[in-house]
């Protein structure tokens, strides 16, 4: 019996999926030498950086559709830079260099760097703006729950859906004062909440395992590059998945249309956000539930990424202990 053939095609693609991660590998090690020093900006700044350098190794024509800014605030990566040595597949990138940078910044649990891939026009090209965002994880039926219920609505439907009273359902949000109103309406109705003091991809990817986070549901505002990431993972795993820009000035809405956004007040499915065959890398920065921070012992650097593919429905975990040290120098 003969066994199945390998294209060439194959090979090249399952190596460059390797690639993202080693670039998600070098921003964490880059940030995490800043952990616990208190400056966001300067833990930032080295995963940037970092990640940047990277992808400019990388076989690909990439554009960043998802970043960390337009091109006036640059040296980020900001959207509509251009990566990679051009010569390969172009690929749309949504990039969060560092997620968490507080939690970085005071060695708090959680923070990561995360970085979609997909087929050019596949990611949701949108400004660096919030996003309002709700999300479940998978086995529920379609429109479970909808940005457009109110939060208690939301929480009941869900319940119903899982068998039981409102307040075993847990609902991750982002610890803001701007979710005053959103946190009394869950009490309301009694359900439990799980308030995050920075980091919702990591919040949105808490609903596809309830059975391991006990998060059933995110609700709450937060960044649009946060969004379309998550919504990449949830492709990968499972769930459910709307996003909303929030464009609540001309200037917001301005830059939407000259990216192509026609209605401001549009709400975009978790498929509309990221399509096709999406690839997401994360590597923890400091210990998290996702993955476990980079740890520094003499000559060795060892880190923990978590890979996710969209095509194969795969969520592969790798740990690595990097030898030559001096590759991650600054």
């Amino acid at each position: 019996m003969t066994e199945p053939s390998i294209r060439v095609d194959d090979i090249d693609e399952r190596c460059l999926t390797l690639d993202l991660v080693r670039v998600t590998e070098r921003a964490a090690v880059a940030a995490a030498r800043w952990r616990g020093r208190g400056d966001e900006r300067s833990a930032d700044q080295a995963a940037v950086d970092a990640m940047r350098r990277e992808l400019n190794r990388l076989p690909i024509d990439g554009t960043v559709v998802i970043g960390e800014g337009e091109r006036d605030e640059a040296p980020m990566l900001f959207i509509g830079e251009r990566v990679g040595t051009g010569h390969g597949p172009k690929v749309d990138l949504a990039v969060a260099p560092l997620e968490g940078t507080t939690l970085c910044a005071k060695d708090l649990p959680g923070s990561i760097t995360v970085l979609a891939m997909a087929q050019s026009g596949a990611l949701l090209n949108a400004p660096d703006v919030y996003m309002e965002k709700i999300a479940v994880g998978p086995g529920y039926p379609p429109g479970i729950v909808d940005l457009d219920r109110s939060p208690e609505d939301n929480i009941r439907a869900l319940a119903a859906a899982k068998g039981v009273d409102p307040s075993r359902i847990t609902v991750a949000v982002l610890d803001r004062p701007r979710h005053a109103d959103l946190v009394a309406a869950c009490r309301r109705v009694g359900a439990s909440l799980r308030l995050l003091s920075d980091g919702d991809v990591a919040g949105i990817i808490f609903t596809a395992q309830p059975h391991k986070t006990d998060v059933d549901l995110y609700l709450g505002s937060g960044g649009a590059p946060e969004g379309v990431l998550a919504a990449g993972v949830l492709r990968c795993v499972g769930g459910q998945m709307q996003g909303r820009l929030i464009l609540d000035s001309a200037d917001k809405r301005e830059r939407a249309s000259a990216m192509g956004i026609a209605d401001p007040h549009k709400t975009y499915g978790m498929d509309e956000m990221a399509s096709g065959d999406v690839i997401v890398a994360a590597t923890g920065v400091t210990d998290g539930p996702l993955a476990h921070g980079v740890r520094f012992s003499r000559g060795i650097v060892e880190t923990e990424a978590v890979l996710y593919r969209s095509s194969s429905g795969t969520v592969r975990r790798i740990r690595a202990e990097h030898r030559d040290v001096g590759k991650f120098r600054l």
